[in-house]
Order: structure tokens, then sequence, then C-alpha cells
């Protein structure tokens, strides 16, 4: 009986714990747990059940490895939204310089792929830099976003001022114009106030207009080629046609959609002016340069095709008063390779803001030799080659005959009666 029992319990150790070593004695798995081991040996005579993931064999680290990498990125991210959040973010001003060859404008028209502008390559370079989320990209009032001007197709710019909200990296322009191509610059960066809107906080906007001055060869005896030089006669004669737009008048047959008798119609011109002409390639040139409180869509060109059409004998000079009344005038506009927004200036706010201490003025002169490189860089020679290559001026001059200006001037006068004329009026 006894050794019965003894037999069983020898056989229980066996099942437990594996045969015996000579040398060993049972096998280790025998023995009691110590502080640091996940799990406890099998009660005695119970059937060990295997874990599910481990019959995956190395899967089922795989799966382990792929969680912690999973959440070694979600660290990551983590910390750089952390380091986000802990860089100031300021509303600040940036000075662009670009050339708008090739583009639809400067404002962004979002969800439209089709029609590229300036302000699509800009938002990407601030995301692509650090300097916008990405969510700010898609929407870009999440960063208070302004332009002060709207730009045209085509229209380049020196001086394009935005506003903004972004946080404030180390070497941010050099990091911004590193995903820009070349011929968009920012120029310059400033901090404003909080509250600064650069459309609303502008006083006034400078444009240049750059042409051959061919355009201003008249049509019945000069040459009409790029080997007309301009006289000092002549130059003086644009420069008192000019002189007509200074002050403030309704230039609703400027700009499309705008009726006589409204209010915004009214714009305020404070100086204008053509410059000396020069010459490169071959061809000479002219800049002539217009300072406004705002512009008209095309109110510009439209005053650049006024004055050529009046030059070169299309049109009689009483024209341009005569466009300033309730009568539809049929203004020609120029093409919009040559015109350039030079400068936007914010003498309001300097004064007010300028000088407190704590803001800096809105004063580019630390940044003009930067202005004029990249306009004699990527603006004045894109303008240049184009009119060779394409002729642009020369295909718009050669559309001024078909204009009916005499008509015009007699609907001013009304039905059946001959309009009186002034001064200057061409036969």
């Amino acid at each position: 009986m006894a050794t019965r029992v003894v037999r069983a319990a020898a056989g229980a150790v066996r099942r437990a714990c594996g045969p015996c070593s000579p040398s060993l004695g049972p096998r280790l798995l025998c023995l009691a747990p110590m502080a640091g081991n996940v799990e406890a040996p099998a009660p005695v005579g119970a059937r060990p059940e295997r874990d599910p993931k481990a019959r995956s064999g190395w899967r089922g680290g795989a799966r382990i490895w792929e969680e912690t990498e999973q959440q070694a990125k979600k660290l990551k991210s983590g910390s750089d939204a952390e380091q986000h959040r802990k860089l100031p973010k300021r509303k600040v001003v940036l000075l662009m310089g670009y050339s708008g060859k090739g583009y639809h404008g400067m404002q962004r028209n979002v969800g439209s792929s089709q029609f590229k502008t300036i302000e699509d390559d800009l938002v990407s370079a601030l995301v692509q830099s650090g300097c916008i989320p990405e969510n700010h990209g898609e929407d870009m009032r999440k960063m208070s976003f302004q332009r002060c001007a709207r730009t045209d197709k085509g229209v380049s710019a020196a001086g394009q001022v935005v506003s903004l909200k972004v946080w404030l990296i180390d070497d941010i322009l050099e990091k911004i114009n590193s995903h820009l191509p070349p011929h968009i610059r920012i120029l310059g960066l400033k901090r404003v106030t909080g509250g600064f809107n650069s459309k609303n906080k502008c006083d006034a906007r400078t444009y240049l207009y750059m042409l051959p001055t061919f355009a201003f060869a008249h049509k019945d005896g000069d040459v009409q080629d790029e080997s007309y030089r301009l006289s000092a006669d002549t130059l003086r004669r644009v420069n008192a046609l000019l002189a007509c737009y200074k002050g403030t008048h309704n230039f609703h047959n400027f700009t499309s959609q705008k009726g006589p008798r409204e209010a915004s119609a009214r714009r305020y011109i404070l100086d204008v002016f053509c410059e000396a002409p020069f010459v490169r390639d071959g061809m000479e040139l002219a800049v002539i340069k217009v300072k406004g409180q705002s512009f008209m869509t095309h109110q510009i060109r439209k005053m650049v095709g006024l004055v050529v059409a009046v030059v070169k004998g299309y049109a009689p000079e009483g024209l341009l008063e005569r466009s300033w009344g309730e009568a539809k005038v049929d203004v020609p506009k120029a093409p919009g390779l040559g015109l350039v927004l030079e400068r936007v200036h914010f003498d309001k706010y300097n004064q007010r803001f300028g000088n407190d201490g704590l803001h800096e003025p809105l004063d580019w002169t630390q940044e003009e030799a930067g202005v004029v490189a990249f306009k004699e860089q990527h603006i004045y020679p894109t303008i240049i080659r184009t009119e060779l290559q394409e002729r642009s001026m020369a295909r718009w001059l050669s559309t001024l005959p078909a204009h009916d200006f005499d008509a015009t001037a007699h609907a001013a006068a009304g039905p059946g009666v001959k309009a009186p004329s002034s001064p200057g009026d061409s036969d």
C-alpha cells in the first residue's frame, strides 16, 4: 500500500517537472517562480494552454514591432506639434517680387488647378517651409491672409505686400524662398500689429508701365517699329496728357461693370508721368509711373491706352475729359505685359505705429537694393524678351483703327449734333 502511494507521488512529480537529471536533479521548470517572472507554472496535472498569438511564430513579434513603431511615430509627431506650439505665431507682412508671365494673376482660386496664380506657389512654399500648418493652406482665412493689390493676369510686381500670421521659425526668409521658383521672391519681412490688414491699411499704390516708345509714333508720319526714337517734344506732350489724370475723376469708362453714378468709380490719382526713354536690346523703351489711392480692374492699362491712342492720332485729345462724363466711351486697353506693381504705401500706419518703440515702420529702404536687383533680373528682361518675341504692343496697336472714337464723341454731344472740337483735336 505504501509502495503504491510513493510511486503515484513520483509519477506526479515526473509529469509536472519532467525526468530527473543525475547532475542537475529535477528540471528548473519545477522551481518556484522568481520575482520578475511573468507567469507562474501551471497547476500539477493541468495541460498548459498555448497563447493563440504565439502560434503565428515571429509574426506576433512583428505585430508588436509595428505597434511600437506606430507609437513612436505618434510621439514624434506629437513632439513636432509641441515644438510648433512653443514657436511664436505673429502677424507679419512679406515684401514680394514676382514676374507675372504665365500666371493668371495674384489671387488664389481655391479648388481650381486649371488657372495657376502667384498665391498658389506662395502658399505651397509657406506650408513646406513650416511657417503655417497644412490646413491653413487649404483655407487662407485661418492665417488672416490679405494682399495689398490683386494684380491681373500677366502683371508683375516688385513691391507687393501681403499680411498673414506665421510661426516665426529660424531663417524664415531663406526657408520660404528655397521652396519658391526664382521668379518669385520674398524680399523682406516685418512685424505688424495683430489687427493689421495690408489691403485696408494701404494708403496708396505705385505702378509702372513699361512700353516700347514706338507706341507713341504718329500713325501718319513716323516709323512704326523698333527703330523709332522718342523726341523731347513728343515726350512733353505725353506728360501733358498724363497730367490730365491727376486729381479725382470718375473712371467708370476705364473699367468694366461700373456705372457713371457709382461712388466707387471715383478715384484719386496723386501723380503720373513718363520717364526719359532708354534702349535695351536695340529697342527704345519708356516707363510710365502712376501713383493713386487705389485702382479698379484694368484702369491703368486703359489710362495708358487712351493716351497712346491720342498721341498716335487715332483719338481726339478732348476725349480724355469726355471719358469722365456719364456717356459711354470705348477706351482701348493696353496689353498687360508691361504693367508692374512697384510699391505700396502705408503712411498713416507709420505715423501711428512706426515710432511707438514696439513696431517697425513699413519702410523698405534697406530692401531697396534687392527690389532693384529683382526688377533688373526677372521683370524687365521678361517684358523686353516677350515683347521682342510675341510683339504684344505692336499687335495691340494694329487694333486701334477699329475704335470709332468720332462716333463716341458725337454720341456724347447728342443725336444729330456735331460735337465741338477741342484744342488739339485731330481732323
